[in-house]
Formats: structure tokens, sequence, C-alpha cells
């Protein structure tokens, strides 16, 4: 039996399957995304974070999120 796995962090792929835009815009939103929450470079960017900053609700998100 397999048990469904979700993940914890958004990548640029991710971002690009959500809005739509490149993957260097992916990018350029996480570096962003990180500096309004104080991260450092190496640290990823949780599903939580992305969606309090883009406005968007978890439960829309959470779908398009593959792994």
């Amino acid at each position: 039996m397999k048990t469904e796995t979700t993940r914890l962090c958004v990548y640029p792929k991710d971002v690009q399957r959500i809005t739509g835009k490149s993957e260097r815009y992916g990018r350029m939103l996480l570096i962003k995304i990180r500096e309004r929450f104080n991260k450092e470079e190496h640290q990823f960017v949780s599903i939580q974070e992305f969606c309090n900053y883009t406005g968007l609700h978890v439960d829309q998100v959470q779908p398009l999120l593959t792994d």
C-alpha cells in the first residue's frame, strides 16, 4: 500500500506550474520570498510562506504540487 507523500517546500518548477510563468520567474519570486521572510540563500520556502506572500490559499496550491 502506497502512502501519499506531501512536500513542505516550493521549487521554481512548482511556481511555474502554479502561475503559468517561466521557471526563471519562479526562481526570482522565491528569492523575493526569502528576502521577505529573512531567510538565507540555502533555506527552503515553505508552502505556507509562498501562500502568505502570493495571497493564494493552501488548498488551491497543494494539488498543483507534484512529487
